[in-house]
């Protein structure tokens, strides 16, 4: 089986852009796929409760497709981001991992992997 890393830098200043993102993570979890989503930068926000939804036209809203990921992915918020931000395993949803460049490297090299970053 393939896999598809995903890694999202924007936040909701970038609607497209972090739309898009969790929308081919969650096409490819659907399509069968393993896959891991990466929460970095501004959408950090979103390994969090409480976060406000984004909704494009024609697109489904960013915490149904976040929560689509959850149930049969991997969220992971990345170790930096999270410690700038000031949030600690104890803040974020249940089933988002914190973990750090040397995880991303090794799940991105992997054999039959993609990885893309918006």
């Amino acid at each position: 089986m393939a896999r598809l890393v995903v890694k999202v830098t924007w936040g909701p200043e970038r609607a497209e852009a972090l739309v898009q993102a969790f929308t081919v993570a969650a096409t490819a979890l659907a399509s069968g796929h393993e896959v891991s989503l990466w929460l970095t930068g501004e959408a950090s926000v979103f390994a969090v409760p409480g976060t406000p939804d984004v909704h494009l036209p024609h697109a489904a809203s960013v915490l149904s497709l976040r929560d689509a990921i959850l149930a049969g992915g991997t969220v992971t918020l990345c170790t930096q981001c999270a410690q700038r931000r000031g949030i600690g395993p104890e803040d974020v949803l249940a089933g988002v991992r914190i973990a750090g460049a040397a995880t991303f490297v090794e799940e991105s090299m992997a054999p039959q992997t993609t990885a893309l970053v918006y």
